[in-house]
This record gives structure tokens, sequence and C-alpha cells, in this order.
């Protein structure tokens, strides 16, 4: 059901995308086409960060994962600076998937400086940090644990997402993007 929501994200953007190039083939876009043009744009925004933000989710996931990552990895030591210890970083982390509302908890890195933030993202493109990378995604849509846990289980799904993450793939965008 969830690869499903993403075939029609990438499917969307496509549609879009192929829209959108077809109002500005001729490099213009004139007084008539702005209605359609503006809203496809802001359309386009929310499809293509939900299919993004979707590769990242399902990339960072594993089967029988691992609930913290080892003692001497680099995002251990990267949260540790960020946040004083890794404890303190996964409680903020947690935190901000345990907020009401629908939407994401995104661990970026502020390429500028190395240090790790929590943040929550609200739909797809409301809250992304312009130039962070995004090194932890946890999808916090009710889509993505429905069928497992009631929406008011929330916290219980947190837990198995904690037990699935692909420290890996999280550590190889870490390292990728440290100053």
């Amino acid at each position: 059901m969830h690869f499903k929501l993403y075939e029609g994200y990438v499917k969307e953007t496509n549609n879009l995308t192929a829209r959108i190039h077809q109002l500005v083939e001729d490099g213009k876009v004139d007084q008539e086409e702005m209605p359609v043009y503006s809203e496809l744009k802001r359309r386009y925004g929310f499809e293509y960060n939900g299919m993004v933000l979707h590769e990242y989710y399902f990339d960072n996931l594993v089967t029988d994962g691992s609930a913290d990552p080892g003692a001497h990895s680099p995002f251990k030591r990267a949260a540790e600076s960020s946040f004083g210890t890794y404890e303190a970083w996964k409680g903020d982390f947690i935190g901000v998937g345990k907020m009401r509302g629908v939407g994401w908890a995104v661990c970026y890195l502020n390429p500028y400086n190395g240090r790790l933030t929590n943040h929550w993202i609200t739909l797809h493109e409301t809250g992304n940090v312009a130039g962070f990378v995004p090194v932890l995604v946890m999808d916090v849509w009710e889509h993505a644990f429905i069928l497992d846990y009631k929406p008011s289980e929330r916290v219980s799904y947190i837990d198995a997402f904690f037990s699935n993450i692909n420290w890996k793939a999280v550590e190889h965008r870490l390292e990728r993007t440290i100053p």
C-alpha cells in the first residue's frame, strides 16, 4: 500500500514535469497561462517532495535493522556533537515524530557547520530547510503505519521504525556531506 502511494507521487511528478515543460518550451509564460502555470508549480513541489521523501524513508529502512547506530559510528558522533548525547538527539527526534498532525520527522545535516537538527515537515514541501541534507527520514503520516498500528499507536510505530533503521544508509548520507 505504501509503495503504491509512492508510485502515485512518481507518476504525478512526471505528469507535472511534462505539463510544465509544455508551458515553458517557448521560453516564456504569458499572462493567459500564468494561473495554470502557477498551480502546476505549486503542486509540483508537493508531489516531487513526496516522491523524494519516500525515497529517503524507504532507503533508511531494512528488515531487522538496529535500534541504534554502533558505538563508534559517524552518526552517533555527529549526534553527540550536536546534542550532547546520542540519547538527547534520539529523544528530540522521537519527540518530533510524536507531534500531533501528519507529516515527517527529518534529521538534517547542516552542511555549513556539520551539526544535526531535527525538524517537522508538514505535508511534503512545508518545513524543509533550504540547503540542509536529509540524513534520517521518518514518515509519520498515518498511511505509513495504519496497517500495523492504530492512529493512536504512533509511539509503537516509532519504536518499530527505530528497530528497522538501516544505519549504513544513514551514515552514507552523512559521510557524503560532512564539511
